[in-house]
């Protein structure tokens, strides 16, 4: 099984805890907490993943880690299992696919767009607005800036790209034109 389908597995089963037990949000600061601890100490991550090390020193380290950082019950008890288990290695991607549920389970979808300048908070929002309607969800755009499109922008809604960049009508012109030489 792929650490990506185990991730989830256990992601999905930390957010129906949480939707019931707790706060799902303090939920995944928690979770992303220790995914960022892990991510910036290698003597922890090592301490924590290496199969070298002992599972009860795993588990001490997991509850001192989980004390000091001071996460909710459902978080500590999945760590706990997580380091019965051995398979702390998922924290990373596990954090990225709570997220990911997270945001599915409130009805939100992100988007990127990218366009050839900075865009205002004004268009931001208004480009929310559309691609809220477009799409049926609460939409949180994060905005990129790449000059090579030239103008207009590109926006990718989960694996879809919506290309309206000047580039792209650029290319097809250009092909066009070539085809039709």
């Amino acid at each position: 099984m792929s650490v990506r389908t185990s991730a989830t597995r256990y992601a999905k089963a930390l957010l129906d805890v949480a939707i019931q037990e707790s706060d799902p949000s303090i939920v995944e600061q928690d979770l992303t907490s220790v995914a960022h601890a892990m991510a910036e100490s290698a003597e922890l991550r090592r301490a924590l993943t290496s199969p070298g090390i002992p599972q009860q020193i795993r588990v001490n380290v997991v509850a001192a880690l989980t004390s000091t950082i001071g996460v909710q019950p459902p978080v500590a008890k999945l760590m706990q299992m997580l380091a019965d288990r051995g398979r702390l290695d998922l924290v990373p991607t596990m954090s990225e696919v709570y997220r990911e549920r997270l945001l599915s389970h409130r009805n939100i979808v992100r988007a990127t767009v990218t366009s050839a300048a900075p865009l205002t908070a004004e268009k931001t929002q208004r480009l929310e607005a559309s691609l809220s309607g477009m799409t049926g969800k609460k939409v949180q755009v994060e905005t990129a800036v790449d000059p090579s499109i030239i103008g207009g922008i590109v926006t990718r809604i989960g694996s879809t790209v919506y290309d309206g960049s000047i580039r792209t009508q650029l290319t097809k012109m250009r092909q066009q034109l070539v085809e039709n030489a």
